[in-house]
């Protein structure tokens, strides 16, 4: 009996021990880590990380897509030389700024011909069977003599000039922009001609013949 209690009597301050021991231990941890998700930044409404997201679309006003083809009653694209082949394509995209205070143009053309100056300009009226059916430029503010060939009038701020030069293949896709939009259901068309337009006294605007011309409504 005296021996079983010495054994007892020994044992408990060693318990003791290995129970405060531990709780050291238990004391003494490194809290966790925080995960991936608690560390990704919080999303803002309208964009990330407090981008609004708001990029502003602009507003189209046309969109065409034609081939040439010589004169119909329902054709689109008519082509008056062969410098504009039948066959070949046209895209227009005619598009106003989200604050309404410009208009972008982008022509694409393929299928002409190659290494070729030529140029392009919007026009009143639409296109028709004779070349001169699609009537002057358009201009934002009209020039009161016509045919306009006064600089201050017959200019790319004041008219849209989409003059280009095909690649080796016979494409090629000019754009140009300008701060007005056009007055609605007075411009009408986009007329193809021979060379790059002029800008001096007495010939401005002037770009050659109309070899094709495209409907474009606005």
């Amino acid at each position: 009996m005296p021996l079983t209690r010495s054994i007892i009597g020994l044992a408990l301050p060693l318990l003791l021990i290995a129970g405060c021991t531990e709780n050291e231990r238990a004391t003494q941890r490194p809290e966790s880590p925080a995960t991936e998700e608690d560390q990704t930044p919080q999303q803002t409404q309208g964009g990330q990380n407090g981008d609004n997201g708001d990029n502003g679309d602009d507003t189209e006003l046309a969109s065409v897509s034609e081939t040439f083809q010589p004169y119909g009653d329902d054709v689109a694209a008519v082509t008056y030389d062969d410098a504009v082949p039948e066959g070949a394509t046209v895209d227009v995209r005619v598009t106003e700024d989200d604050d309404g205070e410009g208009t972008e143009f982008d022509l694409a053309v393929d299928g002409l011909e190659p290494d070729r100056d030529y140029g392009a300009h919007l026009h009143t009226d639409p296109c028709g069977e004779d070349p001169d059916a699609a009537g002057p430029h358009y201009q934002n503010e009209e020039d009161p003599e016509q045919p306009s060939v006064n600089p201050e009038y017959a200019n790319d701020d004041n008219e849209v000039w989409l003059d280009f030069e095909t690649d080796s293949e016979g494409a090629a896709d000019p754009d140009t922009d300008v701060d007005w939009t056009p007055r609605e259901g007075e411009a009408n068309s986009i007329v193809i001609h021979e060379q790059h337009t002029m800008t001096g006294e007495g010939e401005a605007g002037q770009a050659g013949d109309r070899l094709a011309c495209v409907n474009v409504p606005l």
